[in-house]
């Protein structure tokens, strides 16, 4: 169970991840997440599906186990779902290069708060499943569909009907707001070095969020918030 919440290999090779708290808990059983293994010091749920290994032990233990400082009385384990790697639904948000945690769990949790249809992963981004990731999404990771492709799986992506368009700075950028975002798959890249030359190489258009010129830029999962939040449009 500790190794789950260190290792990225070893969570991808037992296909499971590990959650902690009972507000997690509540999520994963609400969303139909197949729970494999159950540590407590607290009592539970009624409903924590009978094939699931539960096991009641001292706070000093979980505290030993849990990815946090300091645990909630609860941690678990889940299996890594498996589901369709093409984007589903309406709106899609790509993230390139995305290595901090926080940030991308930020993201998924904001595109399942405005009914963005796929979250994308590609170039390196943090691990969908580190315990950092599903804590900052606040148990969106049992909702939202994220998908992790290469850049070829963004060129199939584009070479099937999609427009592909980059957050950018700079000259020959459009203002978000004058541009269609309906349809369209929206590429952030990282704080620091921005988008991919491949990356951008495949972007219909670039575009740019208005700001004060004071400002350089936005973190990347407040700069995708506000474009999400202009993708979902008045459907929200």
């Amino acid at each position: 169970m500790k190794k789950l919440g260190s290792d990225r290999g070893y969570r991808h090779q037992c296909g499971e991840f590990i959650c902690d708290g009972a507000k997690l808990l509540r999520e994963a059983l609400e969303h139909g997440a197949d729970i494999t293994s159950v540590l407590t010091s607290r009592e539970l749920p009624a409903d924590i599906p009978s094939n699931a290994e539960v096991f009641e032990v001292p706070g000093e233990l979980l505290d030993h186990v849990s990815p946090l400082k300091t645990s909630q009385d609860v941690v678990f384990s889940c299996r890594i779902p498996t589901g369709p790697a093409s984007p589903t639904g309406d709106g899609i948000i790509i993230l390139e290069r995305i290595q901090d945690p926080g940030n991308v769990g930020t993201v998924i949790r904001t595109a399942n708060a405005f009914g963005i249809g796929t979250v994308i992963l590609t170039g390196g981004c943090a691990d969908i499943f580190n315990p950092k990731t599903v804590r900052a999404s606040m148990g969106a990771v049992f909702r939202q569909h994220v998908s992790e492709i290469g850049i070829d799986g963004v060129k199939s992506l584009k070479e099937s009907g999609i427009r592909i368009l980059g957050a950018a700075l700079g000259n020959g950028c459009r203002d978000l707001r004058e541009v269609s975002l309906h349809d369209a798959a929206v590429a952030i890249g990282s704080e620091g070095s921005g988008l991919s030359a491949d990356m951008l190489a495949l972007c219909d258009e670039r575009v740019i969020i208005p700001m004060s010129p004071e400002c350089e830029s936005l973190n990347a999962a407040a700069a995708a918030a506000v474009i999400m939040w202009e993708m979902a449009g008045k459907k929200l």
